[in-house]
């Protein structure tokens, strides 16, 4: 193994360069790993949030195969095909002991190095212990790396209080929100309206099995809920569009009683305003949950395992390390797109 390798350095959203640095080494409670996928996340598109910490290796969705392994490791071996969440908390922590995993104060801090979009990773003993998962010989690397942001989708599930029954609107049908769309149905929703300005995403929110699309563009929202839903608006509005507009949007769809979740966060200068007698008159309740735990991704990995869910028909292109810039532009574009990995050792290699 050579002392240096390629990996994909984030210097702002339209400046991404494959530079060489050092492979990292491990100590004797570490695992080091062969990237074979990395996803590429909707979230590296904030630039507010990344560009503070430029430049750094991109990815934080990795899958691949041990390399090495540290001398007190004896849970894994070389060769072993791993998913690893890209962060751990400390368990016995305050937020971890109330069920906040991932806001516990050591969890950012566990994290892979340098980061996922290169050919070599390093897993800290943490991950060792509580976030490296054993992939099935039929599951294969991309798959694997939508476990870390559909997790999120399954964590922000599990806090939104869907009822049997419940007429769901997900706002945004990018990745996530196909996400949102296709694992609502196994926590009871009835209806699930998707609503998306992409008549593409519209159309693949369909086959993620929504019951209705609507186009802000083209239709009345309200409107057209209304219409389909027995007068009523949604029980439950997930909003997976980091903007104030769209967090209003869904303040507008949401019926006496409902819940709105808030999946990803406006930037963070933005304000919004509102009535707080109208919220607490209708009775609305507003949830979030910031990215996933262990407890999450395990979850969705028996989910993948028992197949109860399609991954594969989320992720629309491949490409190799080269093309992450290509790979980007399409994330940001966010038309015809879902879900990019990356593959740092080829994508004929892998399996």
């Amino acid at each position: 193994m050579n002392s240096v390798m390629k990996a994909a350095v984030y210097y702002n959203n339209t400046d991404i360069r494959i530079e060489e640095v050092p492979v990292p080494e491990i100590d004797e409670n570490e695992i080091l790993i062969k990237t074979m996928a990395c996803g590429l996340c909707g979230g590296e598109s904030m630039e507010w949030y990344h560009i503070k910490r430029a430049p750094k290796v991109m990815g934080h969705e990795p899958a691949g195969l041990i390399a090495r392994v540290g001398r007190n490791v004896k849970t894994l071996k070389e060769g072993d095909r791993v998913f690893v969440n890209h962060h751990v908390p400390q368990l016995n922590s305050h937020q971890s002991l109330r069920g906040h995993f991932t806001k516990d104060a050591g969890y950012k801090k566990s994290e892979l190095k340098p980061g996922g979009m290169c050919e070599y990773f390093k897993a800290s003993a943490d991950h060792v212990r509580n976030g490296t998962f054993i992939l099935p010989g039929d599951m294969d690397f991309g798959t694997a790396t939508l476990l870390e942001p559909w997790g999120c989708v399954l964590g922000g599930l599990k806090v939104c209080g869907i009822r049997p029954g419940d007429t769901v609107a997900v706002v945004g049908c990018g990745f996530m929100g196909q996400g949102f769309v296709h694992l609502s149905r196994l926590f009871g929703a009835g209806l699930v309206f998707a609503c998306d300005l992409s008549d593409w995403r519209l159309n693949k929110a369909l086959e993620f099995g929504a019951s209705h699309t609507i186009n802000p563009a083209k239709e009345d929202v309200v409107q057209k809920l209304q219409d389909l839903n027995h007068g009523r608006r949604a029980d439950v509005v997930i909003m997976t569009v980091p903007s104030i507009k769209t967090l209003e949007q869904a303040f507008r769809m949401a019926e006496t009683g409902a819940t709105i979740h808030m999946n990803a966060p406006p930037p963070a200068e933005d304000v919004m305003k509102f009535i707080p007698s109208d919220m607490y008159d209708r009775e609305i309740s507003l949830t979030t949950k910031y990215s996933a735990d262990q407890f999450d991704v395990y979850q969705l990995f028996r989910l993948f395992e028992a197949k109860r869910l399609e991954p594969k028909k989320a992720i629309t292109h491949k490409f190799e390390l080269g093309g992450i810039n290509e790979a980007f532009r399409l994330l940001v574009k966010g038309d015809q797109s879902l879900k990019s990995i990356i593959y740092p050792h080829g994508i004929d290699t892998v399996s």
